[in-house]
């Protein structure tokens, strides 16, 4: 046989080479002459680092992550150092027009608009994550254990999704709230002295309920694909019990979608709130949502136009940045894109 090269090998440690498509072991670091093919090793990159840097290259994801750090930060931490009263009607001349010391003018109430844009954020930001993480988790249970188990439970699961896609879910969004707001507000009052609470608690309740049928139908999907890979089996045959099959092997697999999932619906939940905040089903006057602003705005809107675009100019941001965010997460957790 023909040597390719010659592989000077000393005694004492171990070696792998290449020489004319085979590896040679020695017993030293192998020297190799001229000729041989170089090892090349490339650095692997995990799940969520593939992700993070395709995230990365999605610049409209970028900008809405910019935009959603900033008014985080302004409505959490501007309001402390932009401490302008948030009810104080007739402080500032009624409907004046943005100057250096209001920013975005006066309402027509003679209130700071900027200020109550600061305070309000605080809530209708607070509404959307909690109402979605409500979704998220209830959506994710139902389609769990459709999809897991499968059978009679899955057909009865998703008959009662079906059934509730199928409600006209503003109506009955506006009729639950209408029905029950008050009570709720007076069972709060009586138990913590606060009845804004009980409207927090009724509106990201009622929301939550009726928006968690998306999530679980993807989630049932993912499980039904899932639950038959080989790992799957490999855990059920050492004893693995349901829960531990559900919880630590299924459902990290399956994890991509609903991220993607719970982005989108944030921003559902911030529309929502505000649709219910502007036909006066939602937090009180007294209560400066973002919604509950343009509601007060209504009826001044050829006088004060500005006290109708800025509470406005806000959701429309924050709902577009939330779902450039999603966008850019659903394709950087596509794994065709992340190899």
């Amino acid at each position: 046989m023909a040597q390719d090269a010659d592989i000077n090998v000393a005694p004492g440690a171990v070696g792998v080479a290449r020489s004319g498509g085979v590896l040679v072991a020695g017993d030293a670091p192998v020297r190799a002459e001229p000729g041989l093919a170089d090892l090349h090793f490339k650095k692997q990159r995990s799940l969520w680092g593939n992700a993070w840097r395709q995230f990365r290259r999605h610049r409209l994801a970028m900008a809405g992550i910019t935009i959603l750090v900033t008014f985080f930060l302004a409505t959490y931490v501007g309001s402390v150092i932009y401490n302008e009263p948030v009810n104080a009607p007739f402080a500032y001349a009624t409907g004046s027009t943005p100057s250096l010391q209001n920013p975005m003018g006066v309402d027509s109430l003679g209130q700071d608009i900027f200020a109550r844009i600061l305070y309000g954020g605080r809530i209708s930001l607070a509404v959307g994550l909690v109402a979605a993480t409500f979704a998220i988790i209830l959506g994710t249970l139902v389609g769990a254990m459709a999809g897991f188990f499968g059978g009679f439970l899955d057909s009865f699961l998703m008959r009662v999704t079906d059934m509730f896609i199928s409600l006209p879910q503003l109506p009955l969004l506006l009729l639950i709230t209408f029905l029950y707001k008050e009570s709720v507000v007076r069972f709060f009052d009586r138990q913590f002295g606060t009845g804004n609470f009980g409207v927090f608690f009724i509106i990201v309740a009622v929301i939550g309920a009726l928006t968690w049928m998306p999530t679980a139908r993807l989630v049932r999907a993912s499980f039904l694909s899932v639950r038959e890979k080989e790992f799957v089996e490999a855990a059920r045959s050492i004893g693995a019990t349901r829960p531990s099959l559900i919880f630590r092997h299924i459902l990290p697999n399956v994890i991509s979608p609903i991220i993607v999932a719970a982005t989108l619906a944030v921003g559902a939940a911030i529309i929502t709130e505000s649709a219910l905040s502007f036909l006066g089903l939602g937090f009180p006057s007294d209560v400066p949502t973002w919604g509950a602003m343009l509601f007060n705005a209504k009826d001044y809107i050829e006088l004060y136009p500005h006290e109708a675009l800025f509470p406005g100019t806000m959701i429309f941001l924050t709902v577009l940045a939330i779902n450039y965010v999603g966008d850019g997460l659903r394709d950087a957790l596509d794994p065709r894109k992340t190899q």
